[in-house]
């Protein structure tokens, strides 16, 4: 009996993992976290999470109304959004997140060494994302106006040249998405959907995404902290 129930396992096992990469190979949000493995092996990308998370799911997006953009405040060129009809959100709005530069200033800075809209494919959509569809749904035309796409937004190759600051900075895709942090209405990640909030649209993914900004570079996030304690320590400003 101990041969039937080690074949039968087996049998368990061989129908499970080909139910996995069946799964895997569907467009769309991943079911399972097997499967969600299964699409991240298959393309190659870095684990940084394993198992990885899975990406949040049922997004709703607000199609029944466009937002306005936000105000400046002079000075601190600090961002202010106006609100919208989740409280809690217009609540982060008015008290924790305010930007001090917007998407076409983040775009002229060669953020990203340029790569940021390259071809890709998601493993949270399982689709291939090519730059000319995504730049004309996620980018108002003035922000890029004059830019050479092909080096400052649509490259494979990061240049650290491009970047404002001379350096390479920024996690894989893999990492970002293996982690959980990648929704299927923004594939490409946190500033995909910081040009959409920006251009006035609102979802149900608005709350999670400002928390993010906030916990790293809001008034208490670790990135400024960090910032400050290393212009502290050199004596500088």
């Amino acid at each position: 009996w101990k041969e039937a129930a080690a074949k039968e396992n087996k049998i368990k096992a061989a129908q499970k993992s080909q139910a996995s990469n069946q799964e895997a190979e569907k467009s769309g949000p991943p079911s399972s976290v097997s499967a969600y493995r299964s699409r991240l092996v298959s393309q190659n990308k870095e684990m940084y999470k394993d198992p990885p998370v899975l990406p949040p799911s049922n997004v709703i997006v607000d199609a029944t109304k466009q937002h306005g953009i936000p105000k400046r405040k002079k000075g601190s060129n600090e961002l202010t959004f106006p609100p919208g009809t989740d409280e809690d959100v217009n609540t982060l709005l008015k008290s924790d997140f305010h930007p001090n530069v917007t998407p076409e200033e983040v775009l002229r800075a060669g953020a990203f060494g340029g790569t940021y809209f390259r071809p890709i494919r998601s493993a949270v959509t399982n689709e291939l994302h090519k730059p000319a569809e995504v730049l004309s749904t996620t980018l108002q035309p003035e922000w890029i106006e004059g830019l050479n796409k092909s080096t400052l937004l649509c490259s494979s190759t990061y240049r650290n040249n491009v970047n404002k600051f001379g350096v390479k900075c920024g996690g894989s895709l893999g990492m970002w998405e293996s982690s959980g942090w990648i929704t299927h209405v923004d594939p490409y990640g946190w500033f995909q959907w910081y040009c959409r909030f920006y251009s006035g649209r609102r979802c149900s993914d608005d709350m999670r995404q400002i928390k993010r900004w906030a916990q790293l570079a809001g008034p208490k996030g670790r990135f400024r902290s960090q910032l400050c304690n290393k212009i502290l320590a050199k004596n500088t400003t």
